[in-house]
């Protein structure tokens, strides 16, 4: 109630006595302390364990919010999604779970929070989360030039191609076993797009693919194409190059072996001197009785 009354003190425009000027000053300061500077930081949302998902499989949403004690709202466009329910983890973490996925799930997602507490304060908007349900066309084809084999340091193209005079208007997504988000959109030229990944390392070592989509709603994607794995070899120790299994076995191997023989000679060495001094304390009492009496014949 008294957050209202200073609302409209603040911005009433008929203020007709001067000397409450300062007053009314005061208050209006008062009352910007109150509602905060602007509007809260945006939150984050991401997807797990994917934002590019197949048919009838789930996915969960995740907001996360810089403020603590706040509620959370999903939006899918510019409907917000009441009917689904969100499963607060924290005080700054919420969930929204999909289950049974088609493709009119798939869109543009944005989630926002707001103050539990009067007066009520709504956050920016996060940054939209695209979400590809796949499944809608046939799958492309990817292929890697010059090789799927690279040395690192060197640079690798992965080529996402569609069959032809499937659907226009699209875009690629190139993806990444083990990521969220794909890696790379790319706006085709024809029927491909080339992803270029330049001063390759071992981590970027793994298995790809690629779909392609509408780039518009309602955003029908494509069958992911076949995983191409792409191995990457460093080019010196201090890189931890990237092995394969026999030839790290036959390492440790001849590793092990040198220890056990450098562990061979170390005991044969002090196995010498054990046996010396040995011998040097047994000599020595024989020594003493025969010089003992040297008077006596």
């Amino acid at each position: 109630m008294i957050s209202q009354f200073l609302f409209l003190l603040c911005f009433e425009q008929n203020v007709a006595q001067p000397r409450a000027i300062f007053m009314i000053i005061g208050l209006c300061l008062s009352q910007r302390d109150m509602t905060g500077d602007g509007p809260l930081p945006k939150p984050s949302l991401s997807a797990w364990p994917s934002s590019v998902v197949p048919l009838k499989s789930n996915v969960i949403l995740r907001c996360w919010s810089p403020t603590r004690n706040v509620n959370f709202a999903l939006k899918k466009g510019r409907i917000t999604m009441e009917s689904l329910q969100s499963y607060k983890l924290t005080e700054n973490l919420a969930e929204f779970l999909l289950t049974d996925l088609h493709q009119g799930n798939a869109g543009e997602y944005t989630c926002e929070y707001y103050t539990i507490l009067s007066p009520y304060t709504t956050s920016q908007p996060s940054d939209v989360l695209l979400l590809l349900v796949t499944g809608g066309f046939p799958k492309p084809s990817l292929q890697a030039y010059p090789s799927r084999n690279v040395t690192a340091g060197k640079k690798v193209t992965l080529q996402c191609q569609k069959p032809y005079n499937v659907v226009d208007y699209i875009r690629f997504s190139l993806l990444k076993e083990g990521m969220s988000e794909p890696i790379r959109h790319w706006r085709p030229l024809g029927n491909m797009a080339g992803f270029s990944l330049q001063n390759v390392t071992v981590k970027d070592t793994g298995n790809y693919s690629c779909v392609y989509y509408q780039k518009s709603s309602p955003f029908w994607a494509s069958h992911p194409s076949d995983s191409l794995e792409i191995w990457v070899t460093a080019t010196t120790l201090g890189d931890n190059p990237s092995v394969s299994p026999s030839t790290t076995s036959g390492d440790y191997t001849k590793g092990n072996v040198i220890r056990l023989g450098l562990a061979a000679v170390v005991l044969i060495i002090i196995g010498a001197f054990l046996i010396e001094a040995w011998y040097s304390q047994k000599e020595s009492p024989r020594g003493s009785r025969s010089h003992s009496f040297p008077g006596k014949q």
